[in-house]
């Protein structure tokens, strides 16, 4: 044997020492058993557990299940608990405010022992560990925290990941995500755990009941004023979370039951019908829409499997199609506009611009963020955010998050309202783009197997910038990782092009990904019948250009 791999041996079965988990640890003798006899896919096995360490970020932590440092595992989970523990002790050394933390958690596979550990590490530090009572929706557990006046809070959830993986996802006492430099001060913390026979443990922590869920489902259902509710929905959780939540919703605020995609009602964490449980990705939808046709349904919402975010199709002379992020973000914003809701209206850089010329038709302000909602609840004066990734905060007031039961009601509530017209959503769609222009988002996302490989794309974009994409010449570039006076710094690059056209490229947060984002604006010729569509035609050409032109800059 190497040297390398008798390190990482001694690694391993220190780490067998003190796993407490029977299932990791047999996964794990396996490995090391395979790996000490020669196995050379064995011993690559161990050195991606063993070289590196999973990190802790401002999304927490996220990666696959397994033994090894480098995995979710009960080991890594109980150390972030007690870094976590750590920082918030150090923040309140007093013990004078109010030290409790309250835990949720989803279906995936040990997302329910990831809280109960969370929640004895927590009560060992000396302080209060409040449980969720079952596998809820994310948003009920940032609406947790403020409701409870909590220091913080965490969600065992990896949102809409594969199967295989899961998460830790940490927020603070004002009900948002971790951001610079909480983030930086609890890694610390957490690096510097000892042993995990040196974390004390205590007890379970005390279970909520069903009221915090009961008072969440009525804040949402509350949103939701008088109007029309005939409306014939096809909902669909992806195997996820969500389908109590906003069955209860729907029918507090007076909507018929909607018609849920048997096959995916129930929380499965090996999410058996579809190849990756994302509303974006292709084919997760396709019995919900298939559902719709069958039943000559209005819509179809859906939402991922820890519920934070929210999906719709539409029908139309094609068939269905499914709304793009951004599609739905602007009707959200037309529907609390014309309901009278002031404040900021903010979305993420890589969102479309469209919502700034909303807000500011409206007189309302309107923020540019970061990508991710940790920078989003954090805008002053909020009334509305999104992100293009389908998040959407309809009610900053309750959840300072993305929320897909709040904004899946908000949404149904318009159409119905619109159906009562004899119009649908994309008729409103239309609407806005006569008014604002036809604002046409796409997306070129290339998954690599190498990181390297996005560090490498990300330099010959800096090293060789283009100076046109899609026919269009670049008027500008913002180096997004120098930050500025709006934006604190990320690894991104925008081009400003001709016409109001952006392209943004960034690595993505979550995923070993490269993600193009991409916009054109097309004017609507006035007084045309088929103006829209004519603007819809030109975008969809512009938009296959500057996917292909900033695929190739980037050498992906």
């Amino acid at each position: 044997m190497s040297p390398d791999v008798d390190v990482l041996l001694d690694r391993a079965r220190a780490w067998l020492s003190e796993d407490p988990d029977d299932r990791t640890r047999a996964e794990l003798e396996a490995v090391v058993s395979a790996a000490a006899s020669g196995d050379a896919e064995a011993g690559a096995d161990l050195a991606d557990r063993f070289r590196g360490t999973l990190e802790f970020g401002t999304a927490g932590l996220r990666g696959a299940l397994g033994a090894g440092p480098n995995r979710m595992n009960r080991v890594v989970v109980q150390r972030a608990a007690a870094g976590l523990a750590a920082y918030l002790v150090e923040q309140d050394p007093s013990g004078g405010g109010h030290r409790s933390v309250v835990i949720g958690y989803d279906a995936r596979h040990n997302s329910d022992v990831f809280a109960r550990d969370t929640a004895a590490v927590m009560t060992g530090a000396g302080l209060t560990a409040w449980l969720l009572p079952r596998p809820l929706p994310t948003p009920i557990l940032a609406f947790a925290i403020r409701e409870l006046g909590c220091a913080a809070g965490v969600m065992v959830t990896a949102s809409h990941n594969p199967p295989q993986d899961n998460g830790y996802k940490v927020y603070l006492g004002d009900g948002s995500q971790i951001v610079p430099p909480a983030d930086a001060g609890i890694a610390a913390r957490i690096e510097a755990v000892g042993p995990l026979a040196s974390i004390a443990r205590g007890g379970p922590g005390t279970v909520l009941g069903e009221d915090i869920v009961d008072h969440y489902l009525d804040t949402v259902a509350g949103l939701a004023g008088d109007g029309p509710r005939d409306l014939d929905i096809v909902y669909t959780p992806l195997h996820g979370v969500g389908a109590t939540s906003v069955l209860q919703v729907l029918e507090t605020a007076g909507f018929a039951a909607p018609r849920v995609v048997e096959q995916q009602e129930q929380p499965d964490p090996d999410f058996p019908t579809v190849g990756f449980p994302n509303p974006e990705e292709e084919g997760a939808m396709d019995l919900a829409l298939a559902l719709a046709e069958r039943t000559g349904a209005d819509l179809v919402v859906a939402n991922d499997p820890d519920a934070d975010r929210c999906a719709a199709a539409v029908p139309g002379p094609g068939g269905w199609r499914m709304l793009r992020g951004d599609e739905v973000g602007a009707l959200l914003a037309h529907h609390l506009i014309a309901r009278g809701t002031t404040g900021t209206y903010a979305a993420s850089i890589v969102s479309s611009s469209l919502l700034g010329k909303q807000a500011r038709a409206a007189g309302q302000p309107y923020e540019e963020t970061l990508t991710g909602f940790k920078w989003i609840a954090r805008v002053e004066g909020l009334a509305f955010g999104y992100e293009e990734a389908l998040g959407y905060c309809v009610d900053p007031t309750h959840v300072r998050d993305k929320d897909g039961v709040s904004a899946l009601l908000m949404l149904c509530e318009l159409a119905a309202a619109l159906k009562a017209e004899g119009r649908g959503l994309t008729d409103l769609l239309d609407d806005i783009a006569r008014e604002h222009g036809l604002h046409a988002t796409g997306q070129v996302s290339a998954r690599v197997a190498d990181p390297a490989l996005i560090t490498a794309a990300m330099a010959r974009l800096r090293d060789q910038p283009p100076t046109a994409l899609g026919g269009l010449d670049v008027l500008g570039v913002d180096d997004l990782s120098t930050g500025s006076a709006e934006l604190p710094p990320t690894d991104g690059l925008r081009y400003h092009l001709a016409g109001g056209a952006r392209v943004i490229v960034r690595p993505s947060g979550t995923e070993p990904k490269v993600k193009c984002y991409l916009e054109v604006v097309v004017p609507v010729e006035a007084g045309a019948e088929d103006g829209v569509q004519a603007a819809r035609i030109n975008a969809a050409g512009r938009l296959d250009a500057l996917g292909s032109d900033i695929r190739a800059a980037a050498g992906l």
